[in-house]
């Protein structure tokens, strides 16, 4: 049997450590830093990617040569992952019964009863895929964007692909301590990522906000995971959600107290409201490529833990907290679209939508019916897929005029039609227009949580009103109008940035038209998720049945 996940956790891993290991060139004279500095600038602007920090001179113009290297192989090794999960998702069984497939499980601290145990059904193998789709669009998009630093952006490429090694580990882990490893490795690369390769000044303040927040909710988690293994005896997720197995007998009292320490983790890294607060602060600090993987895949490893590890490891306890995380869910959905109505800074406008878009999410997961669920792990995806593409797109408009102010921008579609073009495509996706991919999830939420109870299917509505307000109000500042004179000259797409782009727009576009594929590879895995919920309340209901005859 091919070890598929194994080899795509191990294959950007050693990408990371091969761009590590090039060597280190020491600068030139500042005469050829003066020199390369002009050169590279005059290459940007035509290219259409020139920033105001590219007409420094670069502090290392002797990295170009290993920074040029390095770009390369994170974008061949990023093209080989994508290339070795499309393979390994062919061989995917869409006829099973929703449990998991392509399982390792190797010793690994055979003291404590830890594995490397790895292995996916249909929701952690989409999120997959839609991890390593985005990687390599990313390192495309980010070609230039860290040349003005002091290694060439090498660093920043290595960087990337180490996080993507961790992405697909933690989407990919069946063992609860291997799980939280992953989780928690994963704030390493991000941390740099922003505090090192980040925008503006604030940048090293975010990342460590980021950083103290994910930390709190870890170290949460490790209480959870340790006493999970305390009641259970096992780490092993096949085991403690089997239903006659090591959690099935827990105290409904403990589940519930693991159940919350798992969850509010999850909240944070989502983010839920009231625990948001570090998302708009390190994306509008970060750089457009790592706010893409920040925003489009890690804060997936928040909705996904619900779904994987508090719904089906503690279906007993979920009852507890459903009309709770209701509540927050629709907090979160008002709250988050009236905050970014209010921003006058794209990235972080884009992040609001976030919180709002999440809280979607949360909702379908714990409406806890078969419509609402599948559409809340299809949002994952296409959310993903909008999001990811509408930060790129921002991301070039900050490299052309060097800010992300919403007010020093005006009638660009009157001097890069392309650019306005993608910019209305992600943008109504974000709104979820019909026809594009995200109206499908919104719908199937919607529809499931109408199901389970009409009253916070009604109150969400107000998210899709108030999510036309700020994307279409943010388009009409930023493409319409007047141009400002110091947009007259501002280049269109270039050929790397559309294919950046390109990819996520003909994906919005083909599951938004038909997300069938999509569904079919999800639905198994849902329905197993759902049946366990139901049988244990029957199993609840009749337990209190005889006590009452009693």
């Amino acid at each position: 049997m091919i070890p598929w996940l194994t080899l795509a956790i191990a294959l950007p891993a050693v990408g990371a450590a091969v761009i590590w290991a090039l060597p280190r060139v020491k600068a030139p004279a500042a005469a050829d830093n003066a020199a390369q500095a002009g050169a590279s600038a005059r290459a940007d602007a035509g290219s259409g990617t020139a920033t105001a920090t590219r007409s420094r001179p670069a502090a290392t113009g002797g990295a170009a040569a290993p920074a040029e290297t390095a770009k390369r192989l994170a974008l061949g090794f990023s093209v080989v992952t994508l290339l070795l999960v499309a393979a390994m998702a062919l061989n995917f069984d869409t006829s099973g019964a929703g449990g998991l497939q392509f399982e390792e499980v190797y010793p690994w601290i055979p003291y404590f009863g830890v594995h490397f145990a790895v292995g996916v059904d249909g929701i952690s193998l989409v999120l997959i895929l839609m991890s390593v789709v985005l990687v390599p669009l990313v390192v495309l998009a980010a070609w230039n964007e860290h040349s003005d630093r002091d290694d060439g952006g090498r660093g920043y490429f290595a960087l990337v692909l180490a996080l993507e090694a961790m992405m697909i580990g933690v989407f990919a882990a069946t063992d609860v301590f291997l799980f939280y490893v992953f989780f928690e490795a994963m704030l390493i690369p991000v941390y740099f990522m922003i505090g090192r390769y980040g925008r503006g000044a604030d940048s090293a303040r975010a990342a460590m906000k980021f950083l103290l927040y994910s930390l709190a909710g870890g170290l949460i988690m490790l209480v959870a995971v340790i006493g999970v293994y305390v009641v259970g005896g096992t780490f092993l997720w096949t085991e403690l959600t089997d239903p006659g197995g090591a959690l099935a007998a827990v105290d409904p009292a403990t589940a519930r107290w693991l159940f919350l320490g798992f969850f509010i983790a999850f909240a944070i890294k989502a983010p839920m409201w009231p625990v948001h607060t570090w998302l708009p602060t390190a994306a509008g600090s970060s750089s457009p490529g790592t706010a893409v993987l920040l925003v489009g895949v890690l804060d997936k490893v928040g909705t996904y833990g619900m779904l994987r590890y508090c719904l089906e490891m503690f279906p007993a306890a979920v009852s507890w907290f459903v009309w709770p995380v209701v509540g927050l869910s629709l907090v979160s959905i008002v709250y988050g679209a009236i905050l970014a109505i209010g921003q006058s800074d794209m990235m972080r406008l884009v992040a609001y939508t976030s919180v709002s878009h999440f809280g979607f999410i949360t909702l379908g997961i714990f409406a806890l019916t078969q419509q609402a669920q599948a559409g809340a792990a299809l949002y994952m995806v296409n959310h993903g897929f909008a999001t990811g593409a509408l930060f790129l797109v921002v991301g070039f408009l900050i490299a052309r005029r060097g800010s992300s102010r919403i007010e020093d921008y005006g009638g660009v579609q009157k001097v890069a039609p392309k650019l306005a073009g993608v910019f209305l495509v992600t943008g109504l996706a974000g709104l979820a227009l019909p026809g594009l991919a995200p109206f499908v999830s919104e719908f199937l939420v919607f529809v499931g949580v109408y199901a389970f109870n009409p009253v916070p299917a009604v109150i969400a509505t107000a998210g899709v009103v108030l999510a036309a307000l700020y994307i279409l109000w943010m388009y009409q500042r930023t493409m319409t109008g007047p141009t400002p004179e110091g947009l007259s000259g501002l280049p269109d797409l270039s050929g790397r940035e559309m294919w950046a782009v390109a990819p996520l727009v003909a994906l919005i576009i083909a599951f938004g038209v038909y997300p069938q594929p999509m569904l079919n590879v999800i639905n198994p895995a849902v329905e197993r998720t759902v049946e366990a919920e139901a049988d244990t309340a029957v199993a609840v209901t009749d337990g209190d049945a005889e006590g009452d005859e009693e």
